[in-house]
C-alpha cells in the first residue's frame, strides 16, 4: 500500500480543517468584543494545536455559560490515600522556613489590580466563608482520584481585597515551587474555585500542597497549583513567564484545560 495520501483523503482533511476553523470563527465573531475575548486563550497558537485551543475553549465556554458545577461525589467514593504526584517538598528557602514553623507565619499576598491589596494569614483564611466539595482530580498523565476538599472560595479572598478593578482580566496564582498559572474571570468566579487547606477532613498534607492549594474543578490536574504563595490580578498575561498564560502553556500544554 502506498504511503502517500490519496487526493480524496487530502480533500477530506482540508474540508475538516476549514469547517472547524469556520465554526471556531463563527462562535467567536457572533459575540460582542468582550464576550469574544473571554472565549479565547491569552495567546493564539497556530496550526492544529491553536485551532484545537480556540475551538475547544469557545465551545465549552458557551456550553458552560451558566456556570454549572463539576460533578460532586458521595463520601463513599473518596480515595483515602490521595496520591502525592509531582513536587512534594519545595526546596524554596522561604517555604522550608514556613514549614518548620507549622505555617504560622505563612501569608497570602493578594495584589495587582485589586482595590485594596492585602495579606492573609492561614488562620484568617480558615476563618472566612468555606466550601467543602468531593470532586475528581483528573491527571493528564492517566490517573484520577476523588478527594474531599475544604477551602475558601477565591471570590471571597478577592472580596477581602476590595474586589477586582474593571481592567483586571486574569488572576495569576504563584506557588513556592516556582509554578504559576493565570485564570480568567470566568473560572475565578466559579463557586468551586477554592483555595483548599483541607483534604479528606484533615489539614492539607505537605505532599498535596500544604498549606494551601488551588482547586479549579473544571480543569485537568495540572492547573490545580500546590503550595500557593501569592495572588495577583492583571490586565494581561503578556509579561508573566513567556506570556502564554501560565507555566504549563509556556511548556506547550493547552492553556484551557477544561474537562
Amino acid at each position: 500500500m502506498s504511503n502517500e495520501s490519496s487526493p480524496k483523503l487530502i480533500t477530506s482533511r482540508r474540508r475538516f480543517l476549514m469547517g472547524a476553523a469556520g465554526l471556531s470563527g463563527l462562535i467567536v465573531t457572533g459575540c460582542d468584543a468582550e464576550t469574544a475575548s473571554s472565549l479565547l486563550p491569552p495567546t493564539r497558537r497556530g496550526g492544529l494545536v491553536g485551532l484545537a485551543d480556540r475551538l475547544t475553549m469557545a465551545s465549552q465556554r458557551l456550553l458552560m455559560a451558566n456556570q454549572p458545577l463539576a460533578q460532586e461525589h458521595d463520601p463513599r467514593d473518596i480515595t483515602r490515600d490521595f496520591p502525592t504526584w509531582g513536587e512534594t517538598n519545595p526546596e524554596d528557602e522561604e517555604y522550608q522556613r514556613l514549614l518548620a514553623g507549622g505555617f504560622e507565619e505563612w501569608r497570602l499576598e493578594v495584589g495587582g489590580l485589586v482595590n485594596t491589596p492585602t495579606t492573609l494569614s492561614l488562620s484568617q483564611l480558615k476563618g472566612m466563608k468555606r466550601r467543602t466539595q468531593i470532586t475528581s482530580h483528573i491527571c493528564e498523565q492517566g490517573w484520577s482520584a476523588i478527594g474531599e476538599w475544604t477551602g475558601t472560595p477565591l471570590t471571597e479572598v478577592l472580596a477581602v481585597a476590595g474586589g477586582l478593578q474593571p481592567e483586571a482580566r486574569y488572576v495569576v496564582v504563584t506557588a513556592f515551587d516556582g509554578w504559576y498559572e493565570g485564570f480568567d474571570r470566568f473560572d475565578v468566579e466559579h463557586p468551586q474555585t477554592i483555595l483548599a487547606y483541607g483534604l479528606n477532613g484533615r489539614d492539607l498534607p505537605r505532599g498535596n500542597g500544604a498549606p494551601v492549594r488551588l482547586r479549579v474543578e473544571r480543569h485537568c490536574g495540572y492547573k490545580h497549583l500546590k503550595f500557593v504563595k501569592s495572588i495577583e490580578a492583571v490586565a494581561s498575561m503578556e509579561h508573566i513567564g513567556r506570556g502564554t498564560g501560565g507555566i504549563n502553556s509556556d511548556w506547550g500544554f493547552h492553556w484551557y484545560a477544561g474537562a
